[in-house]
């Protein structure tokens, strides 16, 4: 198949049909590719555009972001997750400005030495933001790909990655390579879905072999399926006479990694004795909300929040510092903090149907 061909018809569908407005398209420099790149990264883009907005409002230039303090960067961040993305990116802007001046390389090899840029984010980074040749093979890509080829077997394994990738070459756009590479992503999002793609609408349906075969469905394979372990914990809610809650800065690696969080108890402890022990607070139960559930990539996550009260004033022994704050829970603090934690903040005081306000054993679990 000529690369012409496929490529004239994707430009010639996306002029009609394409995503043209979206705000990373518009003054489409490269550091405004690279952050709506990272961001669309296993995030949808209806969530992304005011995300993308609020960190463009608040880091406009590249140079902004490599000078903002990382607390600052996981705040606009927050709510968005897989929050390694916004580590990564904060870390990359820094080692643009040291080893690059402060310019976004347009070097293929350059792009990928720097933390969370593979080579599909490079090549959308030297396309979409410099118009150069380069493709790019997200998941919507993929799709695509693995239909009109009737590439068989799951995309994540690396023989199969590296046969999409090849089609991915062999029909590259060298005229106007941007617009091309988006038409590929709108195509995948729009027509050629995951379920029930439109295939009538789809300009490649005349050379698409998963489409001949009347089986797109089938394309690509799916994702061998995992049993999602299983891990419990309390959060404490922790009060002083003030009403300020005790916030703690996770770890920087690992899940929600350099976020701001509430401590978590073993899911068998009993919490007031577990805060004396572990944090030396001396605390009194108060109540405890129904357990819900967070999923993340790899487990399932019950979490049952505890609110207790801080019998010692001025915050006990424990003193704010580097990884310890005491902040209002109604005035969210310019730092980063997990969506479910924040959700916790924001309704703590509101009357839940679902708390035992007298037995700290007794909450009803409820996931969500």
């Amino acid at each position: 198949m000529p690369e012409s061909s496929l490529a004239a018809d994707l430009l010639t569908w996306f002029d009609r049909h394409g995503r043209h407005d979206l705000p990373w398209q518009r003054d489409a420099t490269p550091y405004r590719v690279w952050v709506s790149e990272v961001m669309l990264q296993q995030t949808r883009v209806e969530k992304v555009v005011a995300y993308f907005q609020r960190f463009m409002h608040g880091l406009p230039e590249l140079a902004d972001l490599a000078a903002a303090d990382l607390d600052r960067v996981l705040a606009l961040w927050s709510g968005l997750g897989y929050y390694a993305r916004a580590r990564h990116l904060h870390r990359a802007a820094e080692l643009v400005m040291q080893r690059h001046a402060g310019v976004v390389p347009a070097d293929l090899a350059a792009l990928q030495a720097l933390p969370g840029i593979g080579r599909s984010t490079a090549g959308a980074i030297l396309s979409l933001g410099c118009g150069r040749p380069y493709p790019i093979l997200d998941g919507n890509v993929k799709r695509v790909f693995a239909r009109v080829f009737a590439v068989e077997g799951w995309p994540g394994r690396s023989a199969v990655q590296r046969t999409l990738w090849g089609h991915a070459e062999a029909q590259l756009a060298r005229r106007r390579p941007g617009d091309y590479n988006q038409a590929l992503m709108d195509l995948g999002a729009s027509v050629c879905s995951r379920r029930k793609p439109d295939c009538p609408a789809c300009p490649l349906k005349a050379r698409c072999q998963a489409c001949q075969d009347g089986e797109p469905e089938a394309y690509p394979a799916p994702a061998p399926r995992v049993r999602m372990p299983l891990k419990s914990a309390q959060v404490l809610l922790i009060r002083d006479a003030r009403g300020r809650v005790l916030l703690q800065r996770r770890p920087p690696a690992g899940v929600w990694g350099g976020l701001w969080s509430l401590p978590e108890a073993p899911a068998d402890a009993d919490p007031a004795p577990w805060a004396l022990e572990n944090l030396g607070l001396e605390t009194q139960f108060e109540w405890a909300w129904a357990s819900f559930r967070h999923t993340f990539s790899h487990y399932h996550y019950d979490m049952r929040p505890v609110v207790l009260r801080l019998l010692e004033p001025g915050g006990g022994g424990l003193r704010e510092s580097a990884d310890w704050a005491w902040r209002t829970p109604h005035a969210p603090p310019n730092l980063g903090i997990p969506a479910p934690v924040s959700r916790l903040l924001h309704g703590l005081g509101r009357h839940n149907p679902g708390a035992d306000r007298n037995d700290p054993n007794g909450a009803v679990r409820k996931t969500e």
